[in-house]
């Protein structure tokens, strides 16, 4: 009982958008109005004012772009947030789809003036596709874009999902003059911007016959669109937001920290508390069931000083209890959980006991591996983590061979953690490992990390491939004989699979026709 009451005051939510929606930005002033931290970062971080939480490795302040995901945990009303920042750029796609397999919502962001993107398209249907309900937030009011009823089109146009406004601008995109709570529509908030958006926006009510008088035209125009869209049908209805047919739009501007209350508000009110898991064998797991848990996350160095490793793991069902021992599913072995955070961004502090949906950072867990099921109890196996389809190889070798040791523990671990695929060959050896990527971004984090955190600068040469399939050992062994195929197999250090890395489709079709025998099965294409 005490699990399934505690679940209920949880909402565990991820945060997506295209690159330069303002994803980050957001998560800062969701934090902000939460009063987990005092004061927004920047993410082009400015003298005197430091970086926002949820990017904290050092590629990601000087480039002001997020490359990986982040969890950050905090108090708002009587509830307890669970907030997942996801890397904005398509080369990370990989880390995002890991980041919602362990959340129950997602808020998705619009730039008001770009409207749907191709990432936000994309990871759209990768919600759609686990059953997430969306929240969706048109960011940048403050600055000129498009049409507010344009961009409810577009929503409905492209995702077949019913957008129903909860907060409507007054003023247009460029010019905002406050917004309407469409639950309260008789009054309006108006706001004013702190300066460089470092605390929250002061808000005032304006009844209203007050801000008819003020306003104008725009205020008559807000009132008579909403009245459109309700004789629309285009209300709010809970249940169709759940069911993935609906989603409540909001509007404002994060770096203004206008509207981000009202989605605060919502995320409380209206997201879903974490439910019974889907299980790998079919069936599910309730949230008063035996502790059972979803490492979805490893990452190393987090703290410079102490070099170590964390794995994160949401809780999906019962009580961790720091210190108790359960089963790692994947060998069958017991793993005590002596050492365990909760974690704020970079920063982390020792938790004793976390219920369902909570995030829990196992330190120096080096027996786990992203996508192991923890449980207690009664046996639990969540479904596996697909592995998208790289579609970028380079060659990796150490600048110094003096630090081949360092070399060869950080390309270990940048695998581990997911950040790119690591590939063997007979040819080659384990001396010169081929990196595997969706996105060419991934190896410029693979440069640094390297350089930055295990001092074994590297030399990569990128290999003249575009297009991996999974085959058997036959089929590697004949690939790499023959003299008509142009093509390469290699070996993936993480599960031992089998890959045939070609330039094109029309060398895996020779492929095909050589090796009639041979399987040659596409991987899961990324972003799906």
């Amino acid at each position: 009982m005490r699990a399934r009451g505690e679940a209920a005051r949880r909402r565990t939510f991820a945060v997506i958008s295209h690159p330069d929606a303002g994803k980050s930005t957001l998560t800062e002033a969701l934090a902000l109005h939460a009063r987990a931290i005092t004061e927004a970062g920047a993410v082009h971080g400015k003298a005197g004012r430091r970086g926002v939480a949820s990017d904290w490795m050092e590629m990601e302040k000087a480039r002001g772009i997020s490359v990986t995901s982040a969890v950050l945990q905090f108090a708002y009303r009587d509830c307890v947030l669970n907030l997942l920042d996801t890397p904005g750029h398509a080369d990370f796609s990989e880390d995002t789809y890991r980041v919602l397999a362990a959340v129950d919502c997602a808020v998705m962001l619009i730039d008001a003036a770009k409207g749907l993107e191709e990432q936000t398209r994309k990871l759209f249907d990768v919600c759609s596709h686990r059953g997430i309900p969306v929240v969706t937030f048109v960011n940048k009011w403050d600055r000129p874009g498009r049409e507010a009823l344009e961009l409810l089109d577009e929503i409905e146009r492209e995702f077949g999902l019913r957008p129903t406004p909860v907060t409507w601008p007054v003023g247009y995109a460029g010019r905002l003059r406050g917004l309407v709570d469409v639950r309260e529509p008789e009054r309006m908030l108006r706001y004013t911007r702190a300066p460089g958006g470092l605390h929250e926006a002061a808000e005032e009510t304006l009844p209203m016959d007050v801000a008819a008088r003020e306003e104008g035209e725009q205020w008559a125009q807000a009132v008579e669109e909403l009245e459109l869209l309700r004789a629309d049908g285009a209300v709010h209805d809970q249940r169709a937001f759940l069911e993935g047919r609906t989603t409540p739009v909001f509007f404002g501007a994060a770096i203004s920290n206008i509207g981000v209350r009202l989605l605060l508000d919502a995320i409380v009110d209206i997201a879903p508390p974490p439910g019974p898991r889907e299980l790998a064998g079919g069936g599910s797991r309730a949230v008063d069931a035996p502790f059972s848990g979803l490492v979805f996350k490893i990452q190393a160095n987090m703290d410079p000083s102490h070099r170590d490793r964390i794995a994160f793991v949401r809780v999906c069902s019962g009580v961790f209890e720091r210190g108790t021992t359960v089963t790692r599913a994947a060998s069958g072995r017991p793993f005590t959980t002596k050492y365990a955070h909760s974690v704020f961004g970079q920063d982390r502090s020792m938790v004793e006991v976390a219920y369902p949906g909570d995030v829990v950072g196992l330190v120096n867990a080096t027996a786990l591996r992203v996508g192991d099921t923890l449980y207690a109890g009664p046996p639990a196996v969540f479904p596996p983590m697909p592995t998208f389809a790289p579609e970028h190889f380079a060659v990796a070798r150490p600048v110094d061979i003096s630090r081949s040791k360092q070399f060869r523990r950080g390309i270990a671990q940048l695998d581990e953690e997911g950040v790119v695929q690591v590939l063997v060959s007979d040819v080659r050896g384990e001396q010169a490992p081929v990196l595997a990527a969706v996105g060419p971004m991934q190896f410029d984090v693979v440069a640094a990390r390297m350089a930055g955190e295990f001092s074994a600068p590297v030399r990569l040469e990128a290999l003249p491939y575009s297009l991996a399939r999974a085959t058997d050992a036959a089929g590697a062994a004949g690939l790499n004989r023959s003299r008509i195929v142009k093509g390469e197999a290699l070996t993936r250090v993480r599960d031992k699979a089998h890959l045939a890395l070609f330039p094109d489709r029309w060398q895996a079709s020779n492929f095909e026709r050589a090796f009639p025998d041979a399987p040659l099965e596409p991987l899961l294409a990324a972003h799906a």
